[in-house]
């Protein structure tokens, strides 16, 4: 009847077979790369990868992974600004929104470039979705500012 409300599709897109495969392929290789803390040889691989996605790419579950991986390797490489914005990025993409790993990281970004509120927030979000055990693996001075700044938390 009107043809403005168009229904979106329920069923997540899927990539073809090849490109699938190669973009595992180059994020594992990005992975390597990461483990050995070679970070601009991780990013160049997650890049490539992220070049395969059909646009609009924020529209496809591989988006997802792939800009956590970037956003992850900015952030342990001190590339804070950069991983804000991929991370940020990433929150438009399919089942991002909620994931505790993500609030995670973008809360350190914002932490470490003095952005509080922001980083509050987003610490806030990591914990009510995996508790103190994402905290506990990392930094205390993460957990010790969102008790800072949260009654509630121990």
């Amino acid at each position: 009847m009107f043809g403005f409300f168009k229904k979106r599709k329920s069923e997540p897109l899927a990539l073809s077979d090849a490109v699938h495969d190669e973009i595992k392929r180059l994020s594992a290789l990005g992975d390597e790369h990461a483990n050995k803390e070679a970070y601009s040889d991780a990013l160049a691989s997650y890049w490539a990868a992220w070049d395969l996605l059909p646009d609009p790419k924020t529209d496809w579950s591989a988006a997802t992974w792939i800009l956590i991986a970037i956003g992850d390797a900015n952030y342990l490489s001190g590339d804070y600004a950069a991983g804000r914005e991929n991370l940020s990025n990433a929150m438009n993409c399919p089942g991002a929104v909620g994931n505790p790993f993500i609030h995670f990281r973008l809360g350190q970004c914002q932490f470490e470039l003095g952005h509080l509120d922001r980083a509050a927030d987003e610490l806030m979000r990591a914990y009510m979705g995996s508790g103190r055990d994402l905290f506990d693996q990392h930094d205390p001075k993460y957990f010790q500012f969102l008790a800072s700044r949260a009654k509630d938390i121990q």
